[in-house]
Protein backbone atom coordinates (compact mmCIF):
# COMPACT_ATOMS: atom_id res chain seq x y z
CA UNK A 1 0.00 0.00 0.00
CA UNK A 2 1.57 3.27 -0.91
CA UNK A 3 0.89 6.27 1.34
CA UNK A 4 1.07 10.04 0.58
CA UNK A 5 0.61 13.69 2.21
CA UNK A 6 1.05 16.49 0.76
CA UNK A 7 -0.11 20.02 1.95
CA UNK A 8 -1.45 21.10 -1.81
CA UNK A 9 -2.30 24.37 -0.69
CA UNK A 10 -5.75 24.79 -2.49
CA UNK A 11 -6.80 21.87 -4.34
CA UNK A 12 -9.05 23.24 -6.48
CA UNK A 13 -5.89 25.17 -8.06
CA UNK A 14 -4.06 21.95 -8.16
CA UNK A 15 -6.07 19.34 -8.86
CA UNK A 16 -4.66 18.20 -12.02
CA UNK A 17 -1.21 18.17 -10.58
CA UNK A 18 -2.37 16.18 -7.69
CA UNK A 19 -4.67 13.59 -9.57
CA UNK A 20 -1.63 12.84 -12.31
CA UNK A 21 1.09 12.39 -9.87
CA UNK A 22 -1.20 9.81 -7.64
CA UNK A 23 -1.96 7.86 -10.93
CA UNK A 24 1.67 8.25 -12.01
CA UNK A 25 3.19 7.40 -8.48
CA UNK A 26 0.53 4.45 -8.06
CA UNK A 27 -0.52 6.14 -4.92
CA UNK A 28 -3.11 4.50 -3.00
CA UNK A 29 -3.96 6.70 0.19
CA UNK A 30 -3.12 10.60 -0.37
CA UNK A 31 -3.67 12.53 2.72
CA UNK A 32 -3.82 16.72 2.05
CA UNK A 33 -3.39 19.40 4.23
CA UNK A 34 -4.37 23.14 3.04
CA UNK A 35 -6.97 22.26 0.56
CA UNK A 36 -8.92 25.52 1.25
CA UNK A 37 -12.75 25.13 0.41
CA UNK A 38 -15.60 23.09 1.62
CA UNK A 39 -16.54 19.73 1.40
CA UNK A 40 -19.05 20.66 -1.25
CA UNK A 41 -16.57 22.46 -3.48
CA UNK A 42 -14.01 19.53 -3.08
CA UNK A 43 -13.26 18.86 -7.04
CA UNK A 44 -13.60 15.26 -6.39
CA UNK A 45 -14.36 14.38 -9.80
CA UNK A 46 -11.37 14.77 -11.19
CA UNK A 47 -10.63 11.90 -8.37
CA UNK A 48 -13.16 9.39 -8.74
CA UNK A 49 -12.69 9.59 -12.41
CA UNK A 50 -9.29 8.23 -11.62
CA UNK A 51 -10.62 5.74 -9.11
CA UNK A 52 -10.49 7.19 -6.06
CA UNK A 53 -12.81 8.00 -3.13
CA UNK A 54 -12.36 11.53 -1.25
CA UNK A 55 -13.46 12.33 2.09
CA UNK A 56 -12.47 15.94 2.83
CA UNK A 57 -13.35 18.30 5.93
CA UNK A 58 -13.19 22.15 5.44
CA UNK A 59 -15.34 25.10 7.03
CA UNK A 60 -13.98 27.98 4.49
CA UNK A 61 -11.30 28.84 2.24
CA UNK A 62 -8.80 28.40 4.94
CA UNK A 63 -6.77 25.39 6.09
CA UNK A 64 -9.03 22.27 5.28
CA UNK A 65 -8.01 18.48 5.01
CA UNK A 66 -8.91 15.60 2.90
CA UNK A 67 -8.22 12.03 2.20
CA UNK A 68 -8.33 10.43 -1.40
CA UNK A 69 -7.94 6.66 -2.06
CA UNK A 70 -8.74 3.76 -4.11
CA UNK A 71 -9.17 1.28 -1.06
CA UNK A 72 -12.20 1.45 1.04
CA UNK A 73 -11.65 4.07 3.84
CA UNK A 74 -13.98 3.34 6.98
CA UNK A 75 -14.03 5.40 10.42
CA UNK A 76 -13.77 8.85 9.33
CA UNK A 77 -13.19 11.42 11.92
CA UNK A 78 -12.60 15.04 11.56
CA UNK A 79 -11.48 15.92 15.16
CA UNK A 80 -9.33 14.38 17.60
CA UNK A 81 -10.59 13.68 20.93
CA UNK A 82 -10.16 16.96 23.22
CA UNK A 83 -8.37 18.90 19.64
CA UNK A 84 -8.63 22.56 20.84
CA UNK A 85 -10.30 25.66 18.77
CA UNK A 86 -8.79 28.82 18.24
CA UNK A 87 -10.58 31.67 17.81
CA UNK A 88 -8.29 35.14 17.25
CA UNK A 89 -9.29 37.65 19.96
CA UNK A 90 -10.97 35.36 22.34
CA UNK A 91 -9.72 33.46 25.85
CA UNK A 92 -11.04 30.40 27.37
CA UNK A 93 -12.33 27.14 26.63
CA UNK A 94 -14.77 26.21 24.03
CA UNK A 95 -13.19 27.77 20.95
CA UNK A 96 -14.31 27.23 17.66
CA UNK A 97 -12.37 23.81 15.67
CA UNK A 98 -10.68 24.74 12.99
CA UNK A 99 -10.45 22.47 9.74
CA UNK A 100 -7.30 20.88 10.78
CA UNK A 101 -7.62 16.75 11.22
CA UNK A 102 -9.09 14.37 9.27
CA UNK A 103 -8.71 10.35 10.16
CA UNK A 104 -9.71 6.91 8.53
CA UNK A 105 -9.05 3.51 8.38
CA UNK A 106 -7.82 1.82 5.10
CA UNK A 107 -6.36 -2.03 4.96
CA UNK A 108 -6.44 -2.30 9.42
CA UNK A 109 -4.14 0.90 9.34
CA UNK A 110 -5.33 4.34 11.18
CA UNK A 111 -3.98 7.41 9.50
CA UNK A 112 -4.48 11.00 10.08
CA UNK A 113 -3.76 13.71 7.87
CA UNK A 114 -2.95 16.70 10.11
CA UNK A 115 -2.52 20.45 8.99
CA UNK A 116 -0.58 21.76 12.75
CA UNK A 117 -1.26 25.56 13.11
CA UNK A 118 1.67 27.58 12.40
CA UNK A 119 1.88 29.58 15.66
CA UNK A 120 2.86 32.45 13.64
CA UNK A 121 5.16 34.37 15.87
CA UNK A 122 6.72 34.12 19.00
CA UNK A 123 4.65 35.57 21.75
CA UNK A 124 1.73 35.42 19.57
CA UNK A 125 -1.33 33.60 21.38
CA UNK A 126 -1.12 31.52 17.88
CA UNK A 127 1.97 29.66 19.40
CA UNK A 128 0.14 29.19 22.42
CA UNK A 129 -2.84 27.51 20.69
CA UNK A 130 -0.27 25.33 18.44
CA UNK A 131 1.63 23.80 21.53
CA UNK A 132 -1.56 22.84 23.09
CA UNK A 133 -2.55 21.30 19.89
CA UNK A 134 0.27 19.19 19.64
CA UNK A 135 -0.46 18.40 23.55
CA UNK A 136 -3.67 17.55 23.21
CA UNK A 137 -2.58 15.19 19.51
CA UNK A 138 -0.37 13.53 21.86
CA UNK A 139 -2.57 12.54 24.33
CA UNK A 140 -5.16 11.41 21.93
CA UNK A 141 -2.73 9.26 20.30
CA UNK A 142 -1.91 7.67 22.94
CA UNK A 143 -5.32 7.29 24.60
CA UNK A 144 -6.47 5.51 20.70
CA UNK A 145 -2.71 3.23 20.79
CA UNK A 146 -3.41 1.83 24.32
CA UNK A 147 -7.06 1.48 23.62
CA UNK A 148 -5.98 -0.65 20.23
CA UNK A 149 -2.76 -2.19 20.91
CA UNK A 150 -1.27 -4.28 18.02
CA UNK A 151 -2.89 -2.14 15.45
CA UNK A 152 -0.71 0.25 12.91
CA UNK A 153 -1.24 3.82 13.68
CA UNK A 154 -0.02 6.98 12.37
CA UNK A 155 -0.21 10.90 11.47
CA UNK A 156 1.06 12.71 8.83
CA UNK A 157 1.13 15.72 7.54
CA UNK A 158 2.64 19.20 7.82
CA UNK A 159 3.73 19.58 11.04
CA UNK A 160 4.98 23.09 10.99
CA UNK A 161 8.17 22.49 13.36
CA UNK A 162 11.49 22.05 12.18
CA UNK A 163 12.62 19.49 14.59
CA UNK A 164 16.47 19.47 13.52
CA UNK A 165 19.03 21.95 12.35
CA UNK A 166 20.06 20.48 9.89
CA UNK A 167 15.98 20.33 8.47
CA UNK A 168 16.43 24.05 8.42
CA UNK A 169 18.07 25.54 4.93
CA UNK A 170 16.09 29.10 5.17
CA UNK A 171 18.70 31.92 6.31
CA UNK A 172 15.51 33.46 7.27
CA UNK A 173 14.58 31.15 9.55
CA UNK A 174 16.76 31.77 13.38
CA UNK A 175 16.44 29.79 15.96
CA UNK A 176 15.58 32.06 18.99
CA UNK A 177 13.91 34.53 16.37
CA UNK A 178 11.54 32.78 14.81
CA UNK A 179 8.68 30.27 15.37
CA UNK A 180 9.05 26.47 13.78
CA UNK A 181 12.79 26.26 15.66
CA UNK A 182 11.98 27.68 19.39
CA UNK A 183 12.97 24.91 21.71
CA UNK A 184 8.93 24.66 22.78
CA UNK A 185 7.93 24.14 19.41
CA UNK A 186 10.89 21.51 18.83
CA UNK A 187 10.17 19.75 22.26
CA UNK A 188 6.28 19.63 21.19
CA UNK A 189 7.73 17.69 18.30
CA UNK A 190 10.34 15.43 20.22
CA UNK A 191 7.19 15.00 22.55
CA UNK A 192 5.34 12.72 20.31
CA UNK A 193 8.55 10.14 20.25
CA UNK A 194 7.85 9.51 24.23
CA UNK A 195 4.33 7.65 23.56
CA UNK A 196 5.89 5.58 20.99
CA UNK A 197 5.39 7.64 17.34
CA UNK A 198 8.29 8.06 15.46
CA UNK A 199 9.31 9.02 11.88
CA UNK A 200 9.04 6.19 9.40
CA UNK A 201 10.87 8.34 6.50
CA UNK A 202 14.06 9.84 7.60
CA UNK A 203 15.92 6.26 8.34
CA UNK A 204 15.23 5.54 4.51
CA UNK A 205 15.38 9.47 3.30
CA UNK A 206 17.98 11.34 5.77
CA UNK A 207 18.16 14.74 3.68
CA UNK A 208 15.95 17.01 2.11
CA UNK A 209 13.54 19.15 2.57
CA UNK A 210 9.33 19.36 1.75
CA UNK A 211 8.93 23.08 1.61
CA UNK A 212 10.17 26.30 -0.04
CA UNK A 213 8.83 29.70 0.23
CA UNK A 214 7.55 31.27 -3.06
CA UNK A 215 9.77 34.52 -2.22
CA UNK A 216 13.25 35.73 -2.75
CA UNK A 217 14.11 32.44 -5.16
CA UNK A 218 13.90 29.93 -2.11
CA UNK A 219 13.84 26.85 -4.04
CA UNK A 220 16.21 27.89 -7.01
CA UNK A 221 18.46 28.33 -4.27
CA UNK A 222 17.33 24.96 -2.19
CA UNK A 223 16.64 26.98 0.93
CA UNK A 224 13.92 24.83 2.08
CA UNK A 225 12.77 23.46 5.36
CA UNK A 226 11.38 20.29 6.66
CA UNK A 227 8.09 20.34 8.03
CA UNK A 228 6.09 17.49 6.42
CA UNK A 229 6.38 13.96 7.93
CA UNK A 230 4.52 10.95 8.61
CA UNK A 231 5.37 9.61 11.97
CA UNK A 232 3.59 5.94 13.17
CA UNK A 233 4.10 3.54 15.89
CA UNK A 234 5.67 0.15 15.63
CA UNK A 235 3.13 -1.70 13.96
CA UNK A 236 3.50 0.90 11.54
CA UNK A 237 7.09 1.52 11.25
CA UNK A 238 7.14 -2.27 11.09
CA UNK A 239 5.04 -2.29 7.73
CA UNK A 240 7.47 0.22 6.19
CA UNK A 241 9.75 -0.78 3.15
CA UNK A 242 10.20 2.23 1.53
CA UNK A 243 10.08 6.00 1.67
CA UNK A 244 10.80 8.76 -0.79
CA UNK A 245 10.31 12.64 -1.22
CA UNK A 246 9.34 14.25 -4.22
CA UNK A 247 11.32 16.90 -4.74
CA UNK A 248 10.35 17.36 -8.37
CA UNK A 249 7.08 18.76 -7.68
CA UNK A 250 7.95 21.70 -7.04
CA UNK A 251 9.00 22.83 -10.15
CA UNK A 252 6.80 23.51 -13.17
CA UNK A 253 3.43 25.08 -13.80
CA UNK A 254 1.54 26.54 -10.44
CA UNK A 255 3.22 24.12 -8.06
CA UNK A 256 2.11 24.04 -4.08
CA UNK A 257 5.07 25.45 -1.97
CA UNK A 258 5.42 21.68 -0.40
CA UNK A 259 5.98 18.48 -2.18
CA UNK A 260 4.61 15.14 -1.08
CA UNK A 261 6.04 12.75 1.10
CA UNK A 262 5.42 8.90 0.12
CA UNK A 263 6.00 6.06 2.47
CA UNK A 264 5.73 1.70 0.66
CA UNK A 265 3.86 -0.25 3.32
CA UNK A 266 4.09 -4.27 3.24
CA UNK A 267 0.30 -5.30 4.30
CA UNK A 268 -0.47 -9.08 5.26
CA UNK A 269 -3.52 -10.51 3.74
CA UNK A 270 -5.89 -12.20 5.76
CA UNK A 271 -4.29 -15.68 4.23
CA UNK A 272 -1.07 -14.63 6.08
CA UNK A 273 0.71 -13.84 3.01
CA UNK A 274 2.18 -10.47 2.45
CA UNK A 275 0.40 -8.12 -0.05
CA UNK A 276 1.98 -5.66 -1.81
CA UNK A 277 -0.40 -2.59 -2.24
CA UNK A 278 1.64 -0.40 -4.88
Amino acid sequence: MRVATWNVNSIRSRVGRVVDWMVREDVDVLGMQEIKCKPEQFPAEAFEEAGYEVVAHGLNQWNGVAFASRLPMTDVATSFENQPGFLKGAEGPDQPLEARAIGVTVEGVRLWSLYFPNGRALGDPHLAYKLDWYAKLQAASATWMAANPGHPYAIMGDFNVIPLDEDNGDPDIVVGLSTHVSPEERAAFAALETIGLRDVVRPLVPEGFTYWDYKRLKFPRNEGIRIDFVLGNTEFADLVSGASIHREERKGDAPSDHVPVLVDLTVAAEDGDDNWWS
